[in-house]
Formats: C-alpha cells, structure tokens, sequence
C-alpha cells in the first residue's frame, strides 16, 4: 500500500444539485403523508355515506337493515380508520436539536437531530396512515356481511 495522496475534485453542480434535490425530498416526506392523509379523509368520510345511500336505494323506503355484529363493527371500523388518520394529521411535538444535523442513536431520547426529526415523523406519520388504510379496507369487507 502506497502513501500517495488520491486525488480528488470538488464535488460539480450536478452533485451539488443532487444532494439538495435529496435533502429536499427527505424534508418534504412529511408534506407527502400529509397530502395522503387528506386524501384518505375523504374517502374516509365518502365511502360510508356512500354505502348507506346504497343500503336506503336498494333495501327501500320501508325495508330495515339488520343492525347485527358485522353492521356495527363495519362502522367501527371506520370511525378507527377516521381517527387515526386524522391522528397522522395532528402536530406531534417532537425534541429537537436544531444545530445537530443526526442523532446518535444511543442518544435519542436527548432529542433528535434534524434529519432524524424529519425521518422520525415521516415514518410515524406513514404507519397511522398505513393501519388506517388497512382498518379502512377491513371495514369495507366487512360491509359485504350486511347486505341481504
């Protein structure tokens, strides 16, 4: 092994645009699971007033929707998928060090550093969105169970 220095260059405008076109999409992950959770509000909000129109046009005016196990639990359902995704949509007060860029991660619980904030909320955010989603699905195959 040789003791000549490598030679290197300073990094060029293509690299030093890359790692800010990255630091840019790290810091805007939060952003994009916002904009899913609105997304997800609506369905949310439209499926079940949407399935009970449903239920009035084809059971009718006078006819009675049997209120059993899957009926309730449909709307349970539901109402958890509401609520967690609007869980994701609530600001969560993270303990951060602004002049810390990462963490190390024996020492998170002294708070997090910026690029450990912006991980850290993304991936909180993307898990209350993901159980919604799947609770949210869950009920919809449940309301399969009250028709007829």
């Amino acid at each position: 092994m040789s003791n000549k220095p490598i030679p290197t260059l300073p990094p060029g405008q293509d690299e030093n645009r890359l790692r800010e076109k990255f630091q840019d999409a790290v810091a805007a992950q939060s952003d994009l699971m916002d904009k899913l959770a609105e997304r997800l509000i609506t369905l949310e909000l439209a499926i079940p007033g949407l399935y009970a129109t449903v239920l009035k046009l084809v059971a009718g005016d006078d006819a009675t929707i049997p209120a059993n196990w899957a009926f309730y639990a449909t709307f349970a359902l539901w109402l958890l998928a509401l609520g967690l995704t609007l869980a994701a949509l609530t600001p969560k007060k993270w303990d951060v060090i602004p002049n810390l860029m990462r963490q190390d991660p024996a020492r998170m619980s002294e708070g997090l550093g910026v690029e450990d904030f912006f991980e850290k909320s993304a991936v909180y955010k993307r898990r209350l969105l993901i159980s919604s989603s799947l609770v949210f699905f869950a009920g919809i195959f449940l309301a399969f169970f009250n028709v007829g």
